[in-house]
């Protein structure tokens, strides 16, 4: 099921998701070579989040095998900043524009409730909550962690309790179906919670970091909701 647009008006222009959209591009531009190597291990490797190598539970020396032959040396000294960054890389084309079309598609809507600072404030501490929450599923696991998808995931999950009612247009196989927001988002958490129960490193997929980023959404909505932002949204969006 593939999110091709909401019906879901917004009262102001979304900086910082057009900011945040362009902050992934430029990172994958500018730092991981547009997916060639060897910038694109270079960078998983120096920018990514290993959660053995993190909480250091990996040997000096231990390798990680990556494309091409590549592969990441543990060594002395834990990158302190890797949780946040490893929230700008991704592993290849797909995986930057499948995440920038669902930071589009439903960060714009929450933005406009939150404001541009309280967003860009909640978008990183999801994506460090998804951080966590996949370190904590299996701490000692040697598969590097990338992507935007966990703090998208807290947006997914504002997106679903502030506009559970929104219609959101999907791609289902053949068809375009045309569904309630807490339906399409509760069917992808679901999907998380299901990936996640039948493999903890999931394959290269990072399933608990999504599940950790669409509840940390869930929890902190009624704290960087605006009040008088969202009461303006709901006047104006036909499905309030």
């Amino acid at each position: 099921m593939f999110p091709i647009r909401d019906e879901n008006p917004t009262l102001h222009t979304p900086v910082t998701t057009v900011l945040l959209i362009g902050l992934n591009v430029a990172a994958w531009v500018l730092l991981q070579g547009m997916g060639h190597e060897p910038g694109l291990s270079r960078s998983v490797c120096e920018l990514g989040l290993v959660p053995g190598d993190f909480l250091a539970r990996l040997p000096e020396g231990f390798q990680i095998p990556l494309n091409d032959g590549m592969a990441c040396i543990i060594t002395a000294g834990r990158a302190w900043y890797a949780p946040l960054t490893s929230m700008f890389m991704h592993g290849n084309w797909l995986h930057l524009l499948g995440n920038m079309w669902f930071l589009w598609i439903f960060g714009n809507n929450v933005e406009d409730v939150m404001g541009r600072g309280r967003f860009f404030l909640f978008y990183l501490l999801c994506g460090l909550a998804a951080v966590a929450a996949q370190i904590a599923a299996n701490p000692d696991s040697a598969v590097p962690m990338v992507g935007a998808s966990g703090a998208i995931g807290g947006v997914m999950g504002a997106y679903t309790l502030l506009f559970p009612r929104a219609r959101i247009h999907t791609f289902v196989f053949l068809f375009f179906v045309d569904v309630p927001a807490l339906f399409m988002l509760g069917y992808w958490f679901l999907l998380q919670l299901a990936g996640g129960a039948m493999t903890m490193d999931g394959g290269g997929v990072a399933f608990w970091a999504h599940v950790g980023g669409f509840l940390a959404g869930l929890l902190l909505v009624p704290v960087f909701r605006d009040r008088d932002l969202y009461a303006a949204h709901r006047r104006m969006a036909r499905f309030a």
